[in-house]
């Protein structure tokens, strides 16, 4: 069984369907579920209730795709630390980085797989963390 961390671009695609990235996200989500256990964790949780008024309408999303929620682990708040400042000493810029590095890590730590439209930072930082993105997953 294969488990699958989640990224908020994932969900927030979902929920939009104005979004041209919503049958991708969609079809990679229903995928995942398939494969194993779907998982989110505080910051994505955070970051894709953002376009929800009400919380308990966006339980229902997340229970009614089959997702779980997760703490981050301790280990991965570490590991996530210090990426995001080998990311800075080499010139990154500091705006909107360190959730994507807690869930960098928390992919990492747990050896789960990471579904994401926004591969980039994680293959950079994180290059042994089996990401699914549209560019190796179309």
């Amino acid at each position: 069984m294969t488990s699958t961390l989640v990224d908020s671009n994932i969900l927030l695609d979902i929920v939009s369907t104005a979004q041209s990235w919503n049958d991708w996200s969609a079809r990679k989500l229903q995928m995942a579920a398939d494969e194993g256990e779907v998982i989110i964790n505080p910051i994505i949780y955070a970051e894709a209730s953002i376009r929800f008024f009400d919380q308990e309408n966006f339980e229902q999303l997340i229970i009614g795709s089959r997702i779980l929620k997760e703490p981050l682990p301790w280990d991965a708040a570490f590991a996530a630390g210090k990426a995001h400042g080998n990311y800075r000493r080499s010139g990154g810029i500091r705006e909107r980085t360190l959730p994507d590095f807690f869930i960098g890590a928390h992919a990492l730590v747990k050896g789960y797989q990471l579904l994401t439209r926004d591969a980039r930072r994680y293959r950079v930082h994180f290059p042994t963390v089996d990401i699914i993105a549209p560019d190796t997953h179309p």
